[in-house]
């Protein structure tokens, strides 16, 4: 492991708006802000958006700063992509933002039954070869149905043509509601934050010439 991560992992300890809890700890028990995340964190009752895979958390950080009347958590394994989000926002003495670190499949065990508003995917692992793992799949959108409002909104993000056709024809196919959808993002008339930001990945797949999708959507 290089000196880098080390530091990373160790600065990691200091933030305060970094959660960090065992996958042995979690199965035993919720985590002790479910339910209570508005209050117990962020203090107000502000609509709580999610992005997974959020690595470095360029999203999380962007909408962070553009809806100060947002609450935002970033979420990924990753402990030293983490780092980097969390220390512009501890830095920035941002108190709409949180990260956490933790598997997205066990999003049921730190957030409760409608207490989410909004979720984002950005870039995430297509997974080509394993649709099970594919965090558009239906067995992720049952998950994250459980922790959403009723009339939540969700966005996917991705170079991945294949990852963008499989979710276009998994949400028809399910009866899920597309709000919008492309193929070409910036080709396209679309105005919105899926524009507005842009992440350390996205800029370099543009400057190879690819095709940004976008999926908005309803469970």
């Amino acid at each position: 492991m290089g000196k880098n991560k080390l530091a990373r992992f160790a600065e990691n300890l200091t933030f305060t708006n970094l959660f960090q809890v065992s996958f042995e700890d979690i199965q035993s028990q919720d985590f002790e802000l479910k339910g209570k995340w508005r209050e117990g964190y962020f203090k107000n009752n502000n609509p709580i958006v999610l992005e997974l895979g959020c690595g470095k958390g360029e999203y999380t950080v962007g909408l962070a700063k553009k809806y100060p009347n947002k609450n935002f958590i970033g979420i990924d394994i990753k402990g030293a992509r983490l780092w980097r989000g969390c220390k512009t926002a501890f830095e920035d003495k941002m108190s709409n933002v949180a990260f956490l670190r933790t598997h997205i499949q066990l999003l049921e065990k730190f957030f409760d039954k409608g207490e989410v508003d909004e979720i984002w995917i950005t870039f995430c692992d297509p997974q080509p070869n394993n649709e099970n793992r594919r965090l558009t799949c239906e067995r992720f959108l049952n998950r994250y149905a459980q922790v959403m409002k009723p009339d939540g909104v969700l966005h996917l993000k991705t170079d991945s043509k294949e990852l963008f056709d499989y979710t276009f024809e998994s949400l028809n196919q399910n009866n899920h509601g597309i709000i919008f959808a492309t193929d070409d993002l910036y080709a396209s008339d679309y105005e919105g934050d899926a524009k507005d930001i842009q992440t350390f990945y996205e800029k370099m797949f543009l400057n190879e010439g690819k095709k940004i999708t976008y999926i908005k959507f309803k469970l």
